[in-house]
């Protein structure tokens, strides 16, 4: 089936939705295209729009759109209909697509803001539930994205090693940034070893080679 792109978009919540909820809201210019490029496919009427959240944990948020038969969707994925077009979204993106937008503009195309960020990795020996950890992802809320925001970034906090190092990941404008070495360790690891006395400093655990879209250049 056809696909379609678009850009990807950071930021904040993982609740999954109640099942009546319409998940992600599609903006009627963004409707409209979708029904153009939905209506151009063999069989178009028997088509809906899969929207998948397609990158792994701890990755800056990339999608995958694409046209399936919706009367053949999964048994676990979520089938809602926005103004005449099926939606589609699997169970596992679900709770990462809860109250984003899908819309449609002629500098960006299809563009998803999408108010949820990418859940972190699971990495091995790492700690990521007990105290330390509670105070570690307050100061990162309180202070260290909402300095980071003025960019676009974010960063994720992934679990800390028994020497006090915290590991974390970067994302939005601070992923692929060409800064974003320089970011994490004059600014974030200051932050955070003043903010938290057990902290010692931090190591970033993201991969800056696939960042799309980044502040700087």
């Amino acid at each position: 089936m056809g696909s379609l792109d678009a850009p990807q978009s950071p930021f904040a919540r993982n609740d999954v939705p109640p099942a009546s909820d319409t998940i992600i809201e599609i903006t009627p210019a963004a409707l409209s295209i979708i029904k153009e490029l939905r209506d151009e496919e063999d069989d178009g009427e028997a088509l809906g729009l899969r929207l998948a959240i397609a990158s792994a944990p701890g990755e800056d948020f990339r999608y995958d759109l694409s046209f399936d038969e919706y009367l053949k969707a999964g048994f676990t994925d979520e089938v809602r209909t926005i103004g005449d077009v099926k939606v589609i979204i699997p169970a596992d993106s679900v709770g990462l697509l809860s109250g984003a937008v899908l819309d449609h503009n002629a500098q960006q195309g299809l563009v998803i803001r999408n108010p949820n960020r990418p859940q972190a990795p699971v990495v091995e020996g790492l700690v990521n539930d007990d105290e330390l950890s509670a105070e570690v992802e307050s100061v990162l809320a309180a202070e260290v994205n909402p300095a980071l925001a003025g960019h676009g970034g974010f960063v994720t906090y992934v679990g800390h090693d028994d020497e006090g190092i915290a590991y974390l990941t970067m994302g939005g404008g601070c992923h692929g940034c060409s800064m974003s070495k320089a970011t994490m360790l004059d600014g974030v690891q200051t932050m955070l070893v003043e903010a938290v006395d057990a902290i010692t400093g931090v190591r970033d655990l993201t991969d800056h080679t696939t960042g799309a879209n980044p502040f700087y250049s």
